[in-house]
């Protein structure tokens, strides 16, 4: 069995840095995290904003209040990648829309 960090890297995705899921009981997440042995690096149950260790990357929670105003949004992955302006044009390229420019 190969180890994926082991692998070869494919395409222009260096590597997953980071996750950020979008809470609404920071307390009781943080508590689920940590039962699961996750190192926790910041923040904690009365945080709005929490950080644990996941190997080489990190898992985030944001305290998001329930309520019909969230949008949709339940968090965020962060990734690095080798060249951003190439990674925007083939997003723009393959008929996506980002927000953003680099």
């Amino acid at each position: 069995m190969v180890d994926a960090a082991d692998a070869p890297a494919e395409g222009p995705v260096e590597r997953l840095d980071a996750v950020t899921l979008a809470v609404t009981d920071m307390a009781r997440s943080v508590a689920f995290y940590e039962t699961l042995g996750f190192g926790r690096a910041s923040g904690g149950g009365a945080a709005t904003f929490t950080t644990f260790r996941a190997g080489p990357g990190f898992l985030n929670l944001q305290h998001q209040p329930a309520g019909p105003d969230q949008g949709g949004r339940w968090g965020r992955v962060i990734f690095f990648v080798d060249d951003v302006d190439a990674m925007h044009r083939r997003a723009v390229a393959a008929g996506l829309h980002p927000e953003t420019a680099p």
